[in-house]
């Protein structure tokens, strides 16, 4: 587990088949720290999660359970999912407690809908520090860049598009990603590269 940004915790596992890392992260609250789209930990990276305490899980699409059910069990956390992704991820083997909705607070982070890849993808504002975290809206392929995942596992790759450039209306400068190497300064400018290459 690495620090970033001076107090966000992130771990990785490298996936073989798509040739980067899988990212989970653990942002500070003090009602509750809030774990994102968690990936297998070692048991040095799940001891540390159970040391620090983990209030929440979001899981921001129904693709990213990942380890969601280990660290619940761990931590006794709450694993939260939009409702609209919610039976896939629970026919995966989540165990899902609560649902997000677009528009609300979780800690500090707000809710941003970004459906396309699937229904109930959201992504996460942090609008005091200008972080935006995503799950599979916006991967950071290659390494400096923004890409996205293949059109083969894309439930509808058009609204993608458009929620993708929704996100240029909000306010971010910070892109943590769960999938690829995140973009710690001037991402607005490469998601906005990014948007340019879609059709019109």
């Amino acid at each position: 587990m690495e620090t970033i940004l001076g107090d966000i915790f992130t771990w990785s596992w490298f996936s073989e088949p798509h040739g980067y890392n899988f990212n989970g992260l653990l942002i500070p609250h003090a009602a509750g720290n809030i774990c994102i789209d968690p990936v297998e930990p070692g048991d040095e990276v799940l001891s540390e999660l159970v040391r620090r305490g983990v209030g929440q899980i979001i899981v921001t699409n129904r693709n990213h359970v990942r380890a969601a059910n280990r660290v619940r069990e761990r931590t006794r956390a709450r694993t939260l999912i939009h409702l609209a992704d919610a039976v896939h991820a629970t026919n995966q083997g989540a165990l899902i407690d609560g649902e997000l909705h677009v528009g609300e607070q979780v800690g500090a982070l707000t809710v941003v809908g970004a459906a396309g890849k699937s229904p109930g993808e959201v992504v996460l504002l942090w609008p005091k520090r200008k972080i935006l975290i995503v799950g599979d809206a916006v991967i950071g392929n290659p390494p400096g860049k923004c890409g996205m995942l293949r059109a083969s596992v894309i439930d509808d790759l058009p609204r993608l598009q458009a929620s993708v450039r929704d996100l240029l209306k909000l306010d971010f400068d910070t892109l943590l990603v769960g999938d690829g190497v995140s973009i710690m300064r001037g991402a607005h400018a490469l998601v906005s590269e990014l948007v340019a290459t879609f059709p019109q």
